[in-house]
């Protein structure tokens, strides 16, 4: 079953958080209420930009180091792709 994802969410300030769930509408509603990660606290209203699918954890926290590797730049081309 394929439900371990990694996104990509816009902070109101315009930075970019990634991260990894296995439930994404959750986890953005958990930003949202500033339950989610000290860094998007204060940050919100945080929009869902990006999401890929993954079979795997593994798979899915390997991507987001990569993602997270990324400059803004390449965060932004990214988005705009999808």
């Amino acid at each position: 079953m394929s439900d371990h994802y990694v996104y990509v969410l816009e902070c109101a300030d315009g930075t970019f958080y990634t991260g990894y769930t296995t439930d994404v509408e959750r986890r953005v509603a958990e930003h949202d209420a500033g339950e989610g990660a000290k860094y998007t606290r204060g940050r919100t209203p945080v929009e869902l930009v990006y999401r890929e699918q993954f079979d795997s954890q593994s798979a899915a926290m390997s991507r987001e180091h990569e993602l997270k590797q990324l400059s803004r730049d390449q965060k932004e081309q990214l988005v705009d792709d999808e």
